[in-house]
């Protein structure tokens, strides 16, 4: 990966849906060239999807929480029930397996707290899990998806 790709993907970071056209402009570089570039950035996995980002406030999501989960069974089957129980609730962003004190760790939208027990009550519907702690957002510093060059 050269300047020229790093440059794309810095630009790709924060605006995805430029045109090849604009986007070759952007980095000085012919529209072949950058359509080239960049198919090769996705093709190695390095591009994974070009996405728009929501504000989840502005459509009602007024409440993200994080939830830590401990675990005391760790066998496949349990895990395999965990993982299709996250995936049925779409208000699961995120789930991460941690190292430490922590077992799993899910980031979760919800319009409201009664929102949100309902998406507790359906996760611990399906699992059997040693505890759940949830800690709610007051407010947010920083929130970014580009990753740093």
């Amino acid at each position: 990966m050269d300047q020229k790709d790093r440059q794309i993907l810095q630009i790709l970071q924060r605006h995805a849906g430029l045109s090849m056209s604009e986007l070759a402009d952007r980095c000085a570089l012919s529209k072949t060239a950058v359509w080239r570039r960049v198919r090769e950035l996705e093709n190695q996995g390095i591009i994974r999807k070009r996405i728009t980002l929501l504000d989840a406030e502005a459509l009602g999501f007024k409440l993200t929480v994080f939830a830590i989960v401990r675990s005391n069974q760790h066998s496949d089957t349990w895990f395999s029930k965990f993982e299709k129980a996250v995936n049925r609730i779409p208000e699961i962003l995120e789930f991460h397996r941690t190292s430490g004190d922590i077992d799993y760790l899910l980031r979760i939208v919800a319009t409201d707290m009664r929102h949100y027990d309902e998406i507790y009550k359906a996760l611990i519907r399906d699992v059997d899990f040693a505890d759940i702690s949830s800690t709610f957002v007051m407010e947010t510093i920083k929130a970014s998806n580009e990753l740093p060059f």
